[in-house]
């Protein structure tokens, strides 16, 4: 038995540290996912092939360097709603559609159902749609019933997004959930997103 467990970071270098130790205690790169937001250009496309499963298209090399496991797969893309993304595993297959490919563009399909078709409830899945859409990270692990726990804290050691308190600053600025159809934020959308919660550009 396995339960998917997620969370938002606020910045890639944090996020990608969490996929790494997931992967350390065990769990394979296909029971993890990474989705990024890409607003500000920081991955960079080289013309090779994709490794995330989502067909031939390009993969985000020389911002990432010398990464390995899933991350050294991460294709660019688009999800609706969501903007310029790199992404890899089975949370963004299932996204964007089966056989549509890295560098399709503005692939259809939806991260909110794939979110709940893993197991989150619907608010979880628009939380977590709407983070990636101001420029966080989300990280999605299928973790066997006895890695649960681990795995979980592996995601908090990493400074994972307290969930409540955002979902708070989200509603208290008028958000009630994620809309496929709003533009996507911006860079400087971004930077004054993070300006509200502290935080500074992560720029590897």
């Amino acid at each position: 038995m396995s339960k998917t467990v997620s969370a938002l970071f606020d910045h890639y270098s944090e996020a990608s540290a969490a996929v790494k130790d997931l992967e350390a205690i065990g769990i394979g790169r296909d029971e993890i996912s990474i989705v990024a937001s890409n607003a500000h250009g920081q991955h960079h496309a080289e013309a090779r092939s994709d490794h995330t499963g989502l067909g031939s298209g390009t993969a985000a090399g020389a911002a990432i360097g010398g990464a390995g496991g899933l991350l050294a797969g991460l294709g660019l893309l688009a999800i609706p709603g969501l903007g310029p993304v790199v992404a890899a595993g089975w949370l963004a297959a299932t996204a964007v559609g089966a056989g549509v490919g890295a560098a399709a563009g503005a692939a259809t399909g939806g991260i909110v159902d794939a979110l709940k078709n893993a197991g989150h409830s619907d608010e979880d899945a628009n939380f977590y749609a709407e983070g990636i859409r101001r420029g966080g990270t989300l990280v999605s692990a299928k973790a066997p019933e006895d890695r649960i726990a681990e795995a979980e804290a592996i995601l908090r050691r990493h400074k994972a997004v307290d969930r409540e308190t955002r979902v708070t600053a989200y509603r208290n600025s008028g958000w009630t959930r994620f809309d496929a159809s709003a533009p996507a934020y911006s860079s400087e959308e971004i930077e004054r997103e993070r300006a509200t919660y502290g935080t500074v550009t992560d720029r590897f």
